[in-house]
């Protein structure tokens, strides 16, 4: 069972520093049950020391937890019993039978789902009697999750759980997270993909040197910028006097490779003068899009980086 007051995970002011280094400088936030929690950042962000601390790997230097409706002052063997964590690198031996694996790490706990319900969970009932090494990449990462799963947890930490899959097999990956959700699991989740957080996260929480700098559902953060549209198109080599003369037209713009993004309130207005400009300036806007702002614009505008940087 969950926590009985609808919340599994509440932190209050927790902090970790390493000298100087304040990796994790007072960070709150709740976590409802049943709910795919989503923490983005930027690489040194404080991501991996916070998931760290609930995981129980490391011992917080500050802050309150409270897991399952307990106080805690670190997360101790009887609520590591009651946790599922994905390994980054699950390094399986190669030569093991997927059955056998499970098998394996069901054994490490007192109370274990049976390695058929385990299969099933991570929809990989037909490779039981397979090595792990003819297993595809995501075979394996779907392995990983099942290995988290063995103990039937009631929070379930997916850390980047699709780096580095093609998209059949995050596709897959996302299946799989979204039926433990529908199983009233609560999930913290990290990634590096913002369509990822966009299609899973019922919450977002946006952290940058060490603090949350916003929070919220990714609608309510994509809201943040306001009643703006974006407009994005190729522009190719593109000098910044001529960025400039776009920032005029709207509210403003900023360039990612070549790819050229101006955001505006009057959207009629603006795409009439950049269309102006474009045949004067004789600069074709090739694979104009208009959309309204993301995930992605939002992290953007808060942090000044793309997530993956």
């Amino acid at each position: 069972m969950t926590a009985t007051n609808g919340i599994t995970l509440r932190v209050t002011e927790l902090k970790k520093y390493y000298g100087k280094i304040h990796a994790v400088d007072g960070v709150s936030f709740v976590i409802p049950s049943g709910s795919v929690f989503t923490i983005l950042g930027p690489n040194g962000a404080g991501k991996t020391t916070t998931l760290e601390i609930l995981e129980g790997i490391r011992v917080p230097d500050a802050g309150e937890i409270e897991v399952f409706g307990v106080r805690v002052k670190q997360i101790d063997r009887e609520v590591k019993k009651r946790l599922g964590v994905l390994l980054q690198d699950g390094n399986f031996e190669p030569y093991l039978k997927v059955k056998e694996v499970v098998k394996l790490f069901a054994s490490f706990f007192p109370a274990a789902l049976s390695v058929e319900e385990v299969l099933r969970r991570v929809a990989l009932q037909e490779k039981g009697s397979a090595y792990i090494r003819t297993l595809s990449g995501g075979q394996r990462q779907r392995l990983a999750v099942g290995v988290a799963l063995v103990n039937d947890p009631d929070l379930i930490f997916l850390d980047e759980p699709t780096t580095g899959l093609d998209p059949q097999a995050r596709r897959n990956m996302w299946s799989v997270i979204t039926n433990l959700k529908e199983q009233r699991k609560t999930i913290i989740l990290t990634t590096h993909y913002m369509e990822e957080a966009e299609a899973l996260s019922d919450y977002v929480c946006i952290m940058d040197n060490g603090v949350i700098i916003a929070e919220g559902t990714p609608r309510e953060l994509a809201a943040r910028l306001g009643q703006e549209t974006i407009i994005e198109f190729s522009a190719g080599s593109i000098d910044t006097e001529w960025l400039d003369q776009l920032s005029s037209f709207g509210k403003g713009v900023r360039k990612d490779g070549e790819i050229v993004y101006v955001e505006t309130e009057d959207l009629v207005e603006t795409m009439e003068q950049m269309l102006a400009w474009s045949r004067e300036k004789r600069i074709p806007l090739k694979n104009m899009i208009v959309r309204q702002p993301n995930l992605e614009d939002v992290f953007l505008s808060l942090t000044g980086r793309k997530l993956r940087e």
